[in-house]
């Protein structure tokens, strides 16, 4: 795979499974946090940061719904890569449907954002990218931190009153977000890259253990962590959404739809229908990022067609205790 190396673009630099076959992502590069705190060198500020992403990759749609969820779209820019990926990496192409230029630093290619913070980077060249405007450097590109900073440390300058990590449930969250992550969201890319059938199958059947487990505890409670949207749902959600379009087929995860499961489906239907959730799901970018840019799994780069969903359906969730923050629900 490709990578950077001493600030040099290289595409044979990086081998994405280990000696027996097993997919294995290598650690992100920039882990600086960006803390509510007069003394901290990163400080909330609204119109400083600015985010790298891909609306087809689900670490980089994490910190989309919670910059959507807490109403900072006015405080944080974006911009769009290409959703196709190829040799070069992640590129702007503003000429393509919902991608747009780099408006911060005029980059035809996110690897030039790298080498902008750091001109000696050695790393893959991921999404998404937290970028600071002031000091004109990459703050974090790991996608859980940069959503827990969008969450705890904004409030000032977000436009709704909404935590997806409140007191009392942090430690729980914490535990689910860590649970989840190897088995299910992980795991379908352990499943799509394996390079034995020992890898494989060892990793299909942690994907459907896990999403058996979760579909049992969401049989009496409308969230992961009980009755509160948490940051838990949102990692949950990137990867269910994405399922039947893509990892069911073009990962071989398919022993079974998610539309098949008694409570998964709705609560992932539960989930689409939160106020500003819908808006972050471009599928179009999800189905030609997956099936185009992994020539070694879909060499034909054919887009498979369906199936047909309907997020929008009713979910019968509400009978359930909690719901979506009030913050977010229209006014009478």
């Amino acid at each position: 795979m490709n990578m950077l190396v001493d600030g040099e673009w290289r595409t044979d630099a990086y081998e994405s499974t280990n000696e027996d076959g097993e997919f294995d992502r290598q650690e992100t590069s920039f882990r600086d946090a960006v803390e509510d705190d007069p003394d901290a060198r990163f400080q909330p500020e609204a119109g400083r940061y600015h985010l790298y992403v891909s609306y087809a990759c689900p670490w980089a749609h994490r910190t989309l719904l919670v910059r959507a969820l807490k109403g900072l779209e006015d405080a944080i820019s974006i911009d769009v890569v290409d959703p196709f990926r190829g040799d070069d990496g992640w590129q702007f192409t503003p000429d393509k449907e919902g991608c747009t230029p780099d408006t911060v630093n005029g980059s035809d290619y996110l690897r030039e954002v790298y080498t902008e913070a750091d001109p000696e980077m050695t790393g893959r060249v991921t999404v998404p990218v937290l970028w600071d405007k002031q000091e004109e450097t990459i703050v974090n590109n790991e996608s859980k931190e940069i959503l827990r900073m969008l969450d705890t440390e904004f409030d000032r300058v977000a436009d709704h009153d909404v935590d997806l990590y409140p007191e009392g449930y942090q430690d729980e969250v914490d535990r689910i977000i860590e649970e989840i992550y190897d088995p299910i969201n992980n795991g379908v890319y352990r499943a799509g890259f394996a390079k034995s059938q020992a890898a494989y199958d060892s990793a299909v059947d942690d994907l459907f253990d896990a999403l058996d487990h979760w579909d049992e505890v969401l049989s009496d409670q409308r969230y992961l962590a009980g009755d509160r949207l948490t940051e838990a749902d949102i990692c949950m959600f990137t990867t269910l959404v994405r399922f039947d379009q893509v990892y069911h087929t073009h990962f071989m995860c398919n022993k079974r739809h998610i539309h098949e499961y008694d409570n998964l489906w709705p609560y992932l239907q539960d989930l689409y229908q939160t106020p500003g959730v819908a808006e972050t799901v471009e599928m179009d970018h999800i189905k030609e990022h997956y099936y185009t840019t992994h020539p070694d799994v879909t060499p034909s780069r054919i887009i498979a067609a369906g199936p047909d969903l309907d997020f929008e359906a009713d979910h019968g969730r509400d009978e359930l205790p909690g719901g979506p923050p009030e913050a977010l629900l229209p006014t009478a």
